[in-house]
């Protein structure tokens, strides 16, 4: 689908091999960064292996700023973006990068909405002043808008009603948080959605699109020196506004675990989901985030790790388990583990071998074995981002836009090498407690 709504790639989770593991004290991306009168950031990653170049836009605002009644407008505006200006008609914007020989799309979480292209080094100044263009002068009316809602409509119909994984996880993200807006999901409640006017979207954009509430990353065949009169001239020219405050609500305490179950006929492979709230760069116990994923990779990382050997390889009842850490947000993040049983094995005996493992890992602990090993494979991953084009455009801009800062970026290998034993023990105590969990069934309906 051309516009995307969900989850993009892990934090420096770009990729995991062989190659060296960046030195502990070594730089991931050597970013350089400006910000233009207008309090616009700018930041520039050179990578001169291609004369290509990623340019994104990054919006300090999502779904889970949205007000109550409303949900989906994030989404629905992220989608209107590409519905003209004054002087660019509808679609009008990715025919040019098109005929250009580029790509674009944008995506929308809970807590930013981004924009990009991918472009040949020497188109770049092209992009940018269509994307200052869009960010002061869209022009929606109903004749625009309306249709696009229906276009919206179907994506729920074919992403989520369709989709008996994505209609447990919808399921289990509401139970999972009790009052925290990432309990709604980005793409809107159907009812809801069916109710978003032009009026709406305006509101939205007028309220967040603006110079002082965004971050441009421009990675690739370029030059700081290059990008900034590029910057100047283009964006410089876009009023500052006065942005509101980003009201987030508390979420409760959580006191007791949840449990789902969906039966569905169009569910070929049963499975079992287990979510725990986490701490996230900017919520909660903050100190155990590092921990958090290097006991992920641990638990997760490939075919030797905890879940896959022990319930794959070892007991032979799961055909895929493994474990992860969320905790790019401004809320709340989750902690979860997941798994599937081979032909002939109840769901339910995959759920106890998790339950297992969990026990386990509460009781023993992890190894300097496991530890040394998950670090390597973290460090490496960060290898790979540097070889990319768009992803140290991604990494960058989403870890500004929630609130850290290039240094936390730069100096990531760094803390992934200070995580220790203790550490990673006290996160996983703090976090695996199963009344902050939430536990989703999926399977067959029976034929008889």
């Amino acid at each position: 689908m051309r516009h995307r709504f969900t989850f993009i790639i892990g934090l420096l989770a770009l990729g995991l091999g062989l190659a060296p593991a960046l030195p502990a004290s070594a730089a991931v991306f050597s970013p350089k960064s400006f910000t233009l009168e207008n309090g616009l950031q700018v930041v520039v990653v050179e990578n001169h292996r291609i004369p290509v170049v990623t340019h994104m836009v990054w919006y300090k605002t999502g779904s889970a700023d949205e007000a109550r009644g409303k949900s989906g407008i994030a989404h629905f505006l992220e989608h209107l973006m590409f519905r003209g200006t004054e002087t660019l008609k509808p679609g009008e914007f990715s025919r040019i990068v098109n005929r250009n020989g580029g790509n674009d799309n944008a995506f929308t979480s809970w807590d930013y909405t981004a924009y990009f292209q991918s472009v040949a080094a020497d188109r770049l100044a092209l992009v940018m002043e269509m994307e200052a263009d869009r960010m002061a002068n869209l022009r929606l009316t109903d004749e625009v808008v309306l249709p696009e809602r229906d276009v919206i409509l179907e994506e729920r119909r074919q992403v989520i009603d369709n989709n008996p994984n994505a209609v447990l996880g919808e399921q289990m993200r509401a139970a999972q948080y009790l009052h925290y807006p990432y309990r709604v999901p980005i793409i809107g409640w159907e009812s809801e959605m069916r109710t978003l006017t032009t009026e709406d979207a305006l509101a939205w954009y007028d309220r967040w699109y603006a110079p002082n509430n965004a971050i441009v990353v421009i990675a690739g065949d370029v030059t700081v020196d290059q990008v900034r009169p590029l910057a100047e001239k283009y964006y410089g020219k876009v009023a500052r506004r006065e942005i509101a405050r980003r009201d987030r609500v508390e979420e409760p305490p959580q006191q007791a675990a949840r449990r789902i179950e969906r039966i569905d006929a169009r569910v070929q492979q049963p499975s079992v989901s287990r979510q725990y709230l986490a701490p996230s760069h900017q919520w909660g116990e903050t100190q155990h985030q590092y921990a958090l994923e290097v006991l992920a990779e641990i638990l997760s990382g490939g075919p030797t790790s905890r879940l896959y050997r022990k319930l794959v390889v070892e007991d032979a009842i799961a055909v895929s388990a493994g474990a992860y850490y969320s905790g790019d947000a401004i809320g709340p993040g989750s902690f979860g583990f997941a798994g599937s049983p081979r032909p002939g094995v109840e769901v339910e005996a995959v759920e106890a071998g998790i339950d297992a493992e969990i026990a386990r890992l509460l009781a023993d602990g992890v190894t300097e074995a496991e530890i040394a090993d998950a670090k390597q494979r973290l460090k490496a991953s960060a290898v790979f981002a540097v070889d990319s084009i768009r992803g140290p455009a991604n990494i960058l801009g989403r870890a500004l836009t929630l609130g850290q800062s290039i240094e936390d970026v730069e100096s990531w290998p760094e803390r992934i090498d200070a995580v220790t034993e203790a550490e990673i023990e006290a996160a996983a105590k703090s976090v695996l407690v199963p009344e902050h969990s939430v536990t989703g069934i999926l399977r067959p309906k029976p034929t008889s």
